[in-house]
This record gives C-alpha cells, sequence and structure tokens, in this order.
C-alpha cells in the first residue's frame, strides 16, 4: 500500500498515551517483561523510563514524540510488512509514519518472542 499525506497526518496527530497501553498489552499477554519493552522503546528512540512516562503525562501526539526522539543509527535495518505497509517502501517524505511503523515492527518482534540482540539489530 501506499501512505498518502492524509494518513501521515493522522498517524502524526495520534496521541501516543493512547496507544502505549495497547502495545503494552499485547506485550504482557504473549509473556514479556515492561523492562525489554522499555529497552526496544530506549534503542529506538533514545527515551528513558522517566522521559517516556513525561512525554505519556504530557499527551503528546507521535509527531512530538518522534521530533523529540533521537532514533538509533540502525533503525534504517528495521525491514519488513507491517498494517499492510512495506516499512522501506515508505517514502522519507513521510517521517513520522515510517518511524511509527518502525517502532511498531520492533514491538510485533518482540511480541512473537525474537531475540533481543536480532530485535535491536546489533
Amino acid at each position: 500500500m501506499k501512505v498518502t499525506t492524509k494518513k501521515n497526518e493522522q498517524v502524526a496527530n495520534m496521541v501516543f498515551a493512547s496507544i502505549y497501553p495497547l502495545y503494552w498489552n499485547r506485550l504482557e499477554k504473549n509473556g514479556r517483561t515492561k523492562e525489554e519493552f522499555h529497552t526496544v522503546l530506549k534503542w529506538f528512540t533514545g527515551f528513558n523510563e522517566e522521559k517516556l512516562q513525561s512525554l505519556i503525562e504530557d499527551k503528546v501526539t507521535y509527531r512530538e514524540f518522534f521530533k523529540e526522539a533521537t532514533i538509533h543509527p540502525n533503525a534504517d535495518m528495521i525491514k519488513g510488512l507491517v498494517c499492510g505497509y512495506r516499512i522501506e517502501e515508505i517514502e522519507d517524505e513521510f517521517e513520522v509514519y515510517k518511524q511509527c511503523r518502525q517502532m511498531e515492527k520492533l514491538i510485533d518482534e518482540l511480541a512473537k518472542g525474537r531475540k533481543m540482540e536480532k530485535i535491536l539489530r546489533s
């Protein structure tokens, strides 16, 4: 599928705090720990637990969330299909949408039991 400006804006304006519990519930059901979840988020965004909590409390949008993030240099190694979109084919002009899908791919891999070394592309 192809990303549109409208779709990018919809995702960019979503509040991270409303999605975070959905990610966590999925991981918890699959036997993963909050520590593992936060390790993945820290690797991808550079945010420690304190900063994550602050962003959740401030109800930042994905646009604000990713604007403050320091995306890991190996993030371009995150490839694959998420929600019908092939990550590596998402155009650079839709940066927020791409970063959101990259993060979801990492969370998906964690939920499916992939080893942390592979998830973190080390």
